[in-house]
């Protein structure tokens, strides 16, 4: 089914402009440790980090995002996620997997939250970006 287009534009949902728009979010993945991140948790798109360390996220290699989220095919494809740090003395710092470059400050600080935009650039290729 395709999605009505008027004026240049698609409308989701019935355009009652008071209403909040609900979606699906998963509980929270809490990062405890430095580890490889999985393209299911990306997907789920949020994480929480309450640790007595400063962590490492690393993204997957681009080849596992792809292979699991297969509908993200076409360049320009692109998804978010969050880090929201609870500990108020350690942070998170997101690093490149293989085929991703990154763009801005990847590091969460402490008790803060970031905001990440995940954009395909080509084949075998993706950008990240901080955005928040």
């Amino acid at each position: 089914m395709a999605l009505p287009n008027g004026a240049g534009g698609y409308q989701l949902g019935d355009g009652n402009t008071g209403e909040a728009q609900l979606f699906v979010q998963g509980a929270p993945t809490a990062l405890t440790a430095s580890a490889t991140l999985t393209a299911a948790q990306l997907a789920n798109g949020l994480f929480t980090s309450d640790t007595s360390a400063d962590i490492t996220a690393t993204l997957p290699t681009v080849a596992d995002l792809e292979a699991s989220i297969s509908s993200a095919s076409k360049v320009n494809a692109a998804f978010e996620f969050a880090i929201v740090v609870v500990d108020a003395a350690y942070q998170v710092t997101v690093a490149a997997g293989t085929g991703w470059t990154l763009v801005g400050n990847m590091v969460a600080l402490e008790s803060t939250s970031a905001r990440f935009l995940a954009r395909k650039t080509g084949d075998g290729t993706w950008t990240l970006y901080r955005v928040a």
